[in-house]
């Protein structure tokens, strides 16, 4: 799994005018799903995302997680994050996971992190053409590869 954090002051996802899901201060997730990912790649990465320290405390610095901050998650799944652009201009997303493998585990994200964070998970619609408007705090994104965890 690949995910893309955004620390926001604000975020929606709109399909076709009308919108699926919105939040104030917390994080857009771009959330790529491959083939290879497991149940252990989910587990993981969701702990990361709702433990992730990068909002300010009161001496300025990245101190605070998601649950101190009374913080919000828009989850968009996205399987451009898997795009191969070694060869041509046209990329390849043959590493990206199938609707019928990627749609449970993104599901399952879904659930894993309202359960971690004790808050509704805000969230696009899976392979819909969405519009996500956001205003990026800091700005502050954080990329995390399951298969490179450093």
């Amino acid at each position: 799994m690949r995910a893309v954090i955004q620390r926001v002051s604000e975020a929606d996802c709109k399909v076709d005018g009308l919108v699926t899901g919105n939040i104030g201060t917390g994080f857009l997730v771009l959330l790529g799903i491959e083939d290879a990912d497991t149940d252990d790649d989910l587990q993981w990465l969701a702990q990361k995302i709702t433990n992730l320290r990068v909002f300010g405390d009161e001496n300025g610095l990245m101190n605070k997680a998601l649950a101190d901050i009374d913080g919000e998650i828009l989850l968009i799944s996205q399987f451009t994050l898997f795009a191969q652009t070694k060869k041509g201009n046209r990329p390849s997303f043959i590493k990206a996971a199938r609707p019928e493998k990627a749609i449970p585990l993104y599901e399952k994200m879904i659930a894993t992190l309202e359960g971690l964070t004790g808050k509704r998970v805000r969230v696009g619609i899976f392979g819909a053409d969405m519009k996500v408007a956001l205003v990026n705090d800091g700005p502050v994104t954080i990329i995390i590869d399951t298969k490179i965890r450093e």
